[in-house]
């Protein structure tokens, strides 16, 4: 995917920014800026979908919630992604839970106009039948490494899926969060980071600093 230079302001979701210009101003007056903050829920689970949203810096979780209160991430997105891919596929619901997991900003737009706007064989329409087969693949890795990795396995891979999306070694991260996402104690998660910083991989103090990759 080409990404063009030439609009008015940068963008910093792919997909958006992939867009040829005309089909960039013909959507912008519909795309809303918005920040998004640490823990911010952005879909509960089989309820309404009231937009879709593009991050730019922000990372969201997808969760799988278990009768018990768990919860368990399905997929990561970021800025190569879109939150909402049920609106493309004509439904109103999603069976899962977004949760922003690093603040950032990113832009959105309402799920009716979502609807309107983006039809069949639109480019944007285009890119994000691309992005779905995409997230599929995401979701299916995702489920295979919850039963066969281990804990620290696990932990690695969601910190480096998570530096690729912030494009930076520095992120907020809390043990407490990152056993939520994994659906481990906060236990596993310590001894896991401690590891790791012992190593020289990590360092963690409120944030996680990825040393060597």
């Amino acid at each position: 995917m080409s990404v063009y230079s030439n609009f008015r302001n940068p963008v910093g979701n792919n997909l958006i920014a992939s867009l040829p210009p005309q089909e960039y101003e013909r959507l912008l007056p519909n795309l809303e800026p918005v920040t998004l903050f640490l823990k911010q829920v952005l879909y509960q689970l089989n309820e309404p979908i009231e937009y879709a949203y593009f991050p730019n810096s922000a990372v969201c979780s997808l969760l799988t919630l278990l009768e018990d209160g768990q919860a368990v991430e399905a997929a990561t997105v970021g800025k190569e992604g879109m939150i909402g891919v049920s609106l493309l596929l004509g439904a109103t619901q999603i069976p899962l839970q977004a949760i922003v997991q690093v603040a950032g900003d990113g832009l959105r737009m309402k799920a009716d106009i979502f609807k309107t706007e983006v039809y069949w064989g639109c480019p944007l329409h285009t890119l994000l039948l691309r992005y779905t087969q995409t997230l599929i693949n995401q979701i299916s890795q995702t489920s295979a490494c919850n039963r066969l990795h281990s804990v620290e396995a696990r932990c690695c891979r969601w910190l480096l899926m998570t530096q690729d999306r912030v494009e930076s070694d520095c992120f907020a991260l809390t043990q407490e969060f990152l056993s939520y996402m994994l659906g481990v104690r906060r236990a596993s998660v310590s001894d896991v980071a401690a590891t790791l910083q012992k190593s020289g991989l990590i360092y963690h103090r409120g944030k996680i600093t990825i040393q060597d990759r």
